[in-house]
């Protein structure tokens, strides 16, 4: 069997070889949904309730922050109890305000923090600090914040407070949903109106929670947002639905295993957020959307999804920005399908937990799979699948996405550092054997506990 480092000590998923999956299964909430709704609720006026909260290693570091800066929050099992504090409420916190791996959680902060009349630090394990945060400092330096980084652009970021903000117009460097969620949040206590304009459509659920909330947004069709600074939040009651980048793991599963379907239920289906449906069909898979809803201003759908015969093609460029977090998920699709599929344009996979290009190709190589790296995408030739023993990087999204490999995969494959696999969807492995799946959890204390048969 192949073999790539090992890390002293790290949880190990074990996944067996599997003929087939089925039944229904339902996500966890959907963890960018959770991050906001919490972090505007606890700076609107009254008191919010949150139901179906996502309660992962990377939310919990939110509620952590915001309840260290005095914002009084109470866990009633899945739900939360909110009592804004206000635009003018959030206190200083004792210290630095660790964030664990969370990059949602830093850059938004950021923007909320920039305007703050105390100081802080925003802080992180190693993979957060070794992330871009220069996009977002850059913006909030024109709008009058001071923010310093370390290492070129890296976290801790260190804030100073008291600073006046006013609006700017700014072109976003990339479509980035943190990056233009950092700046509108900066935008509520700026002066006059700040604009945003994004290269291309990116995620808009601080948008529509910030309407839903009673801020006046003005759009256009150019992906351009204006908000006006001065304007206060009204609380709400939010059900949070299920994570459409946590389904997507079980869209392909059942593309590769379900002859007679697997449905995911109560999934987020915001338009902003399912270009992998798209390109998933396109490559021929069969996948239904069944008794369509909207809740909290999203849109909500039960996913019905059928074993097919998956074909290689050229990914839209356009389709990038609305799948960037599924990428990985969807080069295992690409590996199982017959033929070539190329994805340029996703240069962002580089900055996230892990270079996930890179990973996923040397991933996949170990699995058999011809690959090639580009500076912006892969190129992969599908077809078969062996087992082997996969470097995660610590990357949540490349954990899971290996452990639906073993639906074609004509042996174990073993996959290192699974331990992040927490910060977004902590009971994957029960709801991936509940569907079929057969991974088991194991420890490695050192390299001779992985046999290399």
């Amino acid at each position: 069997m192949p073999q790539q480092s090992l890390s002293e000590g790290c949880q190990v998923f074990i996944s067996q070889p599997v003929g087939f999956v089925g039944g229904e299964v339902t996500v966890p909430g959907d963890k960018s949904i959770s991050h906001r709704a919490l972090l505007l609720s606890s700076i609107a006026d009254g008191t919010s309730i949150i139901r179906g909260f996502l309660h992962s290693e990377d939310c919990l570091a939110t509620l952590a922050a915001l309840r260290a800066m005095a914002v009084d929050v109470a866990a009633e099992g899945s739900d939360l109890k909110i009592l804004g504090v206000g635009i003018e409420g959030l206190q200083s916190p004792p210290g630095p305000l660790d964030l664990g791996n969370s990059g949602t959680a830093t850059r938004l902060l950021a923007g909320v923090l920039a305007a703050q009349p105390f100081d802080s630090v925003l802080t992180g394990d190693a993979s957060l600090r070794k992330r871009p945060m220069e996009r977002v400092a850059i913006p909030l330096r024109l709008m009058g914040a001071v923010i310093e980084t370390r290492d070129g652009g890296k976290a801790p970021l260190k804030i100073k407070g008291g600073r006046l903000l006013t609006g700017i117009d700014y072109t976003l460097p990339i479509a980035s949903a943190q990056l233009k969620s950092a700046l509108l949040l900066a935008a509520l206590w700026a002066e006059g109106q700040t604009t945003i304009r994004s290269p291309s459509p990116s995620r808009d659920h601080t948008e529509r929670m910030l309407g839903v909330m009673g801020v006046k947004i003005e759009q256009n069709s150019s992906h351009a947002i204006s908000l006006t600074g001065g304007e206060r939040l009204e609380a709400q009651e939010f059900k949070i639905p299920g994570d459409f980048s946590s389904a997507a793991f079980f869209l392909v599963a059942g593309l590769l295993g379900a002859p007679d379907g697997l449905l995911i239920r109560n999934v987020g289906v915001n338009p902003t957020r399912t270009g992998l449906l798209d390109i998933l069909q396109e490559m021929g898979g069969q996948i239904e959307l069944r008794n369509q809803r909207e809740c909290g201003g999203e849109p909500v759908a039960d996913l019905f999804v059928t074993q097919s015969e998956l074909r290689g093609i050229e990914v839209h460029p356009d389709l990038v920005s609305f799948s960037i977090d599924e990428f990985p998920v969807l080069f295992i699709a690409a590996a199982c399908a017959r033929g070539q599929t190329v994805v340029t344009g996703a240069e962002e996979l580089r900055h996230k937990e892990s270079d996930r290009l890179s990973v996923m190709a040397t991933g996949l190589r170990v699995l058999g799979v011809s690959v090639t790296e580009c500076p912006d995408g892969l190129c992969i030739e599908g077809g078969s699948v062996s087992g082997g023993r996969i470097d995660s990087q610590g990357d949540h999204r490349i954990a899971m996405a290996f452990t639906i490999a073993s639906l074609a995969a004509k042996g174990v494959i073993e996959i290192l550092r699974t331990e992040e696999v927490a910060t977004s969807f902590p009971d994957f492995v029960a709801v991936a054997t509940h569907s079929g799946l057969a991974i088991e959890v194991a420890w490695s204390k050192n390299k001779d506990d992985l046999s290399d048969e």
